[in-house]
């Protein structure tokens, strides 16, 4: 089995609150995340794609391919967006980066699915900042 990534990046802001705790509750669960004034990061998205590599051209995915689908579906809806408010696959949900790679699981695994004959959506990989990450494999 062969595991091809793609790193693609964005910047957004967003806050940590939780609308039915107090505003007391949300600054002691979520510190400076839940500034009224929101918070902005530099993500990167690194998005595997697992399979065997197909015997015409060689590839389990072409990369080009895979980073046009995930511009066009992902990154123009949340580059210097405001997760929040400005994202329509966010709104009402908690813009935690755990529920945030979710939902883009949720966009990218069917459109990943047309572009290879060989390999499926693997894992994503959604950085906040340098030392926090989480990773999703659609269970």
């Amino acid at each position: 089995m062969i595991y091809i990534s793609r790193k693609e990046h964005f910047n957004a802001a967003h806050k940590l609150y939780n609308p039915n705790w107090s505003e007391e509750k949300n600054v002691e669960v979520f510190g400076p995340c839940a500034n009224a004034n929101w918070h902005g990061h530099n993500f990167e998205l690194i998005t595997t794609v697992k399979g065997k590599p197909d015997p015409e051209t060689g590839f389990v995915v072409d990369l080009k391919q895979l980073s046009n689908v995930i511009r066009a579906e992902v990154i123009e809806k949340l580059d210097h967006k405001n997760l929040n408010m400005d994202v329509d696959f966010m709104q009402g949900k908690m813009a935690s980066c755990e529920i945030l790679v979710m939902e883009i699981w949720k966009i990218l695994e069917p459109e990943v699915t047309k572009i290879t004959s060989t390999g499926k959506l693997h894992s994503l990989r959604l950085y906040e900042t340098p030392r926090n990450f989480v990773e999703y494999f659609g269970e």
